[in-house]
């Protein structure tokens, strides 16, 4: 098959796209995603931004006004989105859209000139229903803390084999981040689902492929994305990774992978082991050994990366942000699978 690099990237006539964005408090952000499109290859005359806000509370409403105010060329719209969730923002803007293609993506993002000329590329040469690409991972804050976040975000330690932090090579996938996809792909499938308030586009992927469609990730389709800022941030964006995860395989439980595996059964074994371990000594010696294994391999892979970027906070940094990654989507996944609501 002809890697999606290679397609033509000047489509004429040129479809209309609709740039689906779900918002909520990223008046940080929010200039730099909208500064991205308006830098975009693809014609501004056949693109339409719609943000659909959780009604923020900061300054992201007036952010946007004054964006909107100096690029009067760009059609944008602001869309209520009273429910404040990911699915709900992304269906209230799919019943908004006018575009034949949809581009899903997050105010945390900042999406390459290209990437909407390489997602229409992709999807008028018919390689797949949903294409996407590689995240670039940036610090959310200019602190220590904030590069070992992402530093863990984009660690094979953290993320396992997720291509789409990593891939280097054109290839069909499970998921793709944000992605892109015709508008007409709704009526087949349907919406996102507003009972998942995590894991929407996973689950909207795993009904594409039910569906006997495909998932494309092409790493010339590139954005940067923004880690969160601290580990508070983080524990609270892994608990609820962790926990709708396990929610969404209820209904798909042949979807789980490895990597999702990993994290529940090492908790479950530990806990299991702290148990035992009140009553036996193997047990005690047993859970010694794991813990020594585990938050050694984290050092280790500190030290490594602090080596590699120079940066010498990332021995202490990146074993914690791991770590945190770990226990709570490994934790929250278990309590989402005990929980009978």
């Amino acid at each position: 098959m002809k890697p999606a690099d290679t397609l033509a990237l000047t489509i004429m006539p040129a479809p209309k796209i609709s740039v689906i964005i779900p918002c909520y408090n990223e008046q940080a952000t929010i200039r730099l995603l909208l500064d991205a499109l308006s830098s975009q290859t693809f014609p501004h005359t056949n693109m339409e931004i719609l943000i659909a806000d959780g009604m923020s509370t900061d300054h992201t409403r007036e952010e946007i006004a004054a964006w909107q105010a100096a690029h009067t060329g760009i059609n944008i719209r602001v869309l209520d989105n009273p429910a404040r969730n990911i699915p709900a923002a992304l269906n209230h803007g799919l019943r908004a859209a006018q575009g034949e293609y949809i581009l899903r993506l997050d105010a945390h993002s900042v999406p390459a000139a290209d990437y909407a000329a390489r997602c229409v590329a992709a999807l008028d040469f018919g390689v797949a229903e949903n294409v996407g690409g590689v995240w670039e991972i940036m610090p959310g804050a200019v602190t220590p803390m904030g590069r070992a976040i992402a530093a863990a975000a984009a660690h094979p330690l953290g993320v396992g084999d997720a291509q789409y932090r990593h891939a280097t090579q054109p290839q069909f996938v499970d998921t793709v981040p944000f992605g892109a996809f015709r508008r007409s792909l709704v009526a087949q499938i349907g919406y996102f689902d507003e009972t998942l308030l995590t894991n929407e586009d996973y689950e909207f992927n795993t009904r594409i492929r039910q569906a006997g469609g495909k998932i494309w990730l092409d790493p010339a389709i590139r954005s940067r994305y923004f880690a969160r800022p601290n580990l508070r941030a983080l524990a609270q964006q892994y608990l609820r990774y962790g926990f709708w995860k396990g929610r969404m395989l209820r209904r798909y439980p042949e979807t789980l992978r490895w990597r999702q595996a990993l994290p529940p059964l090492f908790i479950a074994g530990v806990l299991t082991l702290m148990g035992l371990a009140a009553f036996f000594g193997w047990a005690r010696a047993l859970l010694g050994v794991v813990l020594l294994t585990y938050f050694g391999a984290l050092i280790i892979a500190g030290v490594r990366a602090a080596s590699v970027k120079a940066d010498p906070s990332l021995i202490f940094g990146l074993p914690l942000a791991i770590g945190t990654m770990h226990f709570c989507w490994g934790g929250a996944f278990l309590w989402s699978l005990v929980r009978f609501k």
